[in-house]
């Protein structure tokens, strides 16, 4: 890793499949132990349901509500300030549960990478 700062661009905003909006804050090869992404869940909207292979992530929880289901674990509600812990290859999906946005950061280690996502979905209903 290099020494750097990397500015936030919100024009860098893109939507995906999983159904949240993301921000990529930090993610390169040049910090391969760790990337970070904000997304924004709408109101009412669940992501579906994935897991990341190779990959652990936490949910850094800094506005809105929801609940959260990961692995065997019973679905909880989460607010600002909580922090979700996923471990690598544990099905996960988050709903908004709020009427504002769901914002939260994801910090994948190592770095997130497209081929380590798997959606799940259609396994998982």
């Amino acid at each position: 890793m290099k020494q750097a700062i990397r500015k936030s661009v919100s024009a860098n905003e893109y939507y995906t499949a999983e159904r949240c909006h993301i921000t990529e804050l930090s993610n390169s090869e040049d910090d391969p132990t760790l990337s970070i992404a904000q997304a924004r869940l709408e109101p009412g909207v669940t992501t579906r349901w994935h897991r990341l292979r190779e990959t652990a992530e936490r949910y850094v929880i800094l506005e809105g509500q929801g609940r959260v289901e990961v692995g065997d674990m019973p679905p909880g509600n989460v607010a600002a300030g909580d922090v979700v812990l996923i471990p690598p290859m544990a099905r996960q999906r988050i709903a908004n549960t709020g009427d504002a946005d769901l914002v939260f950061l994801a910090i994948c280690s190592p770095r997130f990478l497209l081929e380590n996502y798997q959606d799940i979905e259609d396994q998982n209903g």
